[in-house]
């Protein structure tokens, strides 16, 4: 028997169903940065173009923007060099917070309620033959994969923006920098997550 159920609940077709995922999702978290990505549309395909572009190495900044964090990256100069500035791991917090608090079961349960319309969203992308645990699998593989930021982690100027120092972490895929951006303590708060859903929903990330 598998860990985890699908709720008994009728999922209208795709186009109608941001109401049934904004009362779900509800109901597993009251978080302000949750709320307000339910308040926008498209929910479920949005959902599915965020964990392809996650599985693809890429980040999904763009479309993930009504819960984009407040302030600017800003990092800071001492004797050893240039490094982050802890602030701009703080303006993550939220985010780590709401992740940190979902259940672990009623995420992966709710999951399974909505796969079979994640599913169609997926053939909207063009993948019609495509298996979702397996793009879901991919993006966890991804995140899990990411190093743990050492606090000290030196920055390059590079034209407008920054590059680690460390060739190592230079070489991450976009979307794994963008989750060293979360900073080491967020970072480990979500890894953590996506781990016990990941064992619930027995996928086996790489």
């Amino acid at each position: 028997a598998s860990l985890v159920q699908a709720l008994d609940v009728d999922v209208p077709p795709l186009p109608q169903t941001d109401p049934i995922v904004r009362e779900l999702v509800a109901r597993l978290s009251s978080h302000p940065t949750i709320a307000a990505w339910l308040a926008t549309k498209g929910l479920i395909a949005n959902f599915t173009l965020v964990t392809l572009t996650i599985a693809e190495g890429r980040t999904p900044v763009s479309l993930l923007r009504p819960i984009a964090p407040r302030g600017r990256f800003q990092t800071t100069s001492v004797r050893d060099g240039l490094f982050v500035d802890p602030r701009s791991y703080e303006r993550y917090n939220p985010h780590a917070e709401a992740i940190g608090a979902l259940d672990a079961a009623g995420t992966a349960s709710l999951y399974l309620t909505l796969k079979p319309r994640i599913t169609d969203a997926y053939k909207e992308l063009g993948f019609p033959e495509g298996d979702f645990d397996r793009v879901l699998e991919r993006a966890i593989g991804v995140l899990l994969q990411t190093p743990t930021l050492d606090e000290k982690a030196t920055l390059l100027p590079k034209g407008v923006t920054y590059a680690y120092s460390d060739p190592m972490l230079q070489s991450l895929s976009p979307a794994q920098k963008q989750l060293l951006r979360l900073g080491p303590r967020n970072g480990q708060v979500v890894r953590r997550k996506l781990e016990d859903i990941a064992a619930l929903l027995e996928l086996h990330p790489r």
